[in-house]
Order: C-alpha cells, then structure tokens, then sequence
C-alpha cells in the first residue's frame, strides 16, 4: 500500500477538491502537507487521513521536507509526493530527486517553472514560441524592444494566471512597467513580442513521456486582454470536436515540446496562439493541472471526475481516456466597479432561457468582496453535446448577467 504525501499549503476550494480526490483513492495511505491546523480541514477529509504535517512553509523545499519527515514517522517512506498548485512544482522536483521518489525532478520543473528557460529550450529544438529576452536591467529591456517593436508583453519569469503580465504599446508605457517591475540580476523581467492570434489550451495526460489524452480549449477573450481591461467579461469554451483540422497545427507539435521540456507522467497546461496564417505560437506550459475551474469543465465535458483521474494517474500511473460526448463552457462574472458586490443582475432571466443547460454554478453574492483574480466574483458552467449551443449559452450569460461593486 503506498503511503502519499499531497502538499496543500492552504486550503482554498479548488485545492480541495484535489485534496478529497486524492484522499479518497482506495488502497493507499494518504497524509497532507499544509500551513493550515488540522481543524480546518472537513472532516469527511480528516476521516481518510493516515497522517498530517502542518509546517510553518508549504511552498518551499526545507518546508515541505520538515512536513514529510514527520509524515515519515508515522507511514514509513513516502512513495508519491504530489501538488496542484504551480509554485509546488519546483520544490517538489527538488524533494524527490533528493529522496528517489517517482515524478516530476527539478529539472525537468525548472523548465516548466521559468517561462524564459521554457522558451529557450524550445527554440534550442525548432519549436515555435514567440521571440522573447531575460532583461536584468532597463537597457537589455529596452535594446530588445527596439530590436522587434511594439506591443510587447512584460511578465515575471515564474508568473502563472497572467499575473504580473503587462502588455506594453509605447515608450511611455515602457518607462512606467520596468519602474515598476525594476529588473535585476535576482528579479529579471521576461519581455515576449506580443502575439496576434486566437488564445488557446491544449491540456495533456503523458505517460512515460507520450500522450494518452487531451483537450483543446478557446479562451474568449485572451486572458491578457480580461487582465487589462476589468470590465471585460470572458469565457472559455471547450468544443465537443478537439480532432478538427483547425488543431492541426497544435496536435503537430505538442508532443515534441513537452518531450522536449521533460514531461515524463502527469498532466500539463499548454497555451497557444493560432495566428490568423493558421501557423502557432506556445505561450508558456504547465506541468500542473489548469486553474479557472478547466478541472471542472474537462470533467463534465467528458462526464467524468477527472479530479479523481489526475490523483490516479499521479500515484499509480493510470488513466483511462475518456471520450468527449459534450461541449462545455464557462462565462466568468467579473463586477464592474471596485468594492463589494452590491447587485446582480439577470441571473433569473439567465435559469429560464438557459435552464438544464447550466450544470453548475458559483453564483455573486451581495456583500461578498471583489476577486482579486481576473477569474471574477463567480461562474457558470454549460454544457450540450452540439458546441454551437454551447457557445450561444456562453454569449448569453456575459452579455446578461451584470455584477454591480460598489
């Protein structure tokens, strides 16, 4: 029976749906690494536990390791070490080069980590991604700049969720991004030519380093785009044909770059741009699950839980294909102003024209505080086996529904 170790620094909604998954497999002997005391978890969680570590660092190497050396006292050795989130992924691929546990090493992490890293690795093999630069200081930001012109896009080696991601279109905007972002030697700033095409996803199961399974995604609009512009309202949309012709170029290539990076097992997040040519560009990939609920909506568009199917494959190298009877969709509801929630409208409008088409839903409530993420104040999930339908739903809702701060 092997004895796992699932590091959870805090315990946020999405992280514990990994977390009761996981806990839940038959046949193993489950402990967690956390920041947060044992009463916090839920207690159908705590039932399943065979061991617990709360550590003062979650997210470092000497942390976790505090947290596995107590685990260890309890089960024996660990023989899985796994970790949703996409800062995990580096110091779990330190703990188990240094302990000889399966997975995912530090290298292979680091490529997968550091966006700059990724991109030169993927140019070294004829990989196509967009021109980019490390810049230590404003002089090599800006040398590169002149070298291929405006828009460009200026983001931190190791940002995930467009986070800290600015997209910069003159010398003014310039100045004001490297004050802010202040380039050094410790904190470079990755700068990328800015990529004119449609934004995608190609999520990806490997084992032993070949694909078993994916998954095409549109984003609607681009993530940078939302990021920049709050009133935005944006949806992603999984269509039901992910073996179309329009994905060929992706299919083409998607295998050799994340053999390329390392991926040996494990489930990876790939951003794409389609250029309006039909040629692509990768963005960055992950060597981690999706964030932005894509867990959720991949599970009901293949109607199964692939919660349950990534710590499956993350602890006994299995994974079953699913086929892909459904297209889904979520619309994201971003408030409009700064503040709390103060109304919502069109939600009731939204239950009696979309009705059975909305499988699941975090609905805005009055006085809840504003996101601190471009996902919103809340989604709704859709889903239909014609992707048309899908996407006429999703429309609806974003040009319906309205979140009101204040």
């Amino acid at each position: 029976m092997p004895n796992v170790a699932f590091v959870a620094p805090f315990y946020l909604p999405t992280t514990l749906r990994f977390l009761e998954a996981a806990a839940s497999l038959p046949g193993v002997n489950f402990g967690i690494v956390t920041q947060e005391p044992i009463e916090k978890a839920p207690a159908e969680l705590r039932a399943k536990l065979a061991a617990y570590a709360q550590v003062e660092d979650a997210l470092s190497a000497p942390g976790i390791a505090t947290g596995l050396d107590q685990i260890s006292e309890s089960l024996g050795s660990v023989d899985r070490l796994m970790g949703a989130l996409e800062d995990l992924q580096v110091p779990l691929g330190e703990l188990r080069d240094q302990r000889g546990i399966p997975g995912l090493g530090a290298e292979a992490a680091n490529n997968f980590r550091d966006k700059s890293r990724m991109k030169d690795v993927l140019h070294a093999h004829g990989l196509p991604c967009a021109r980019h630069a490390l810049a230590r200081t404003e002089e090599e930001a800006r040398r590169f700049v002149e070298q291929i012109g405006y828009p460009v896009i200026i983001k931190p080696p190791a940002g995930s969720g467009a986070r800290g991601t600015f997209r910069v279109e003159s010398e003014d905007q310039l100045s004001t991004v490297l004050r802010m972002s202040a380039p050094s030697e410790k904190r470079p700033s990755l700068i990328e030519e800015f990529v004119v095409g449609d934004e995608h996803s190609f999520d990806a199961v490997s084992i032993g380093g070949k694909i078993v399974w994916h998954s095409i995604n549109h984003y609607f609009p681009t993530p940078l785009e939302v990021l920049n512009a709050p009133w935005i309202q944006w949806c992603v949309l999984l269509p039901r044909e992910t073996d179309s012709p329009r994905y060929g170029g992706i299919h083409n290539v998607a295998g050799d770059v994340l053999d390329a990076l390392g991926m040996d097992t494990g489930l990876s997040h790939m951003e794409w741009f389609r250029r309006p040519d039909g040629s692509i560009a990768i963005s960055e990939v992950g060597a981690r699950p999706p964030g932005a609920q894509f867990v959720t909506l991949i599970s009901y568009a293949h109607d199964m839980d692939l919660y349950s199917a990534w710590a499956r494959l993350m602890v006994f190298d299995e994974f079953d294909p699913p086929t892909r009877p459904y297209a889904a969709g979520a619309a994201y509801l971003r408030g409009q102003g700064r503040g709390r929630v103060k109304r919502v409208e069109g939600l009731e409008k939204i239950a009696k024209e979309l009705g059975p088409l909305c499988v699941e839903s975090r609905l805005p409530r009055e006085g809840q505080p504003q996101s601190a993420t471009y996902e919103g104040e809340g989604y709704i999930i859709v889903r239909h086996p014609e992707t048309a339908v899908v996407e006429d739903a999703l429309k609806t809702i974003v040009t319906q529904v309205r979140v009101e701060l204040g």
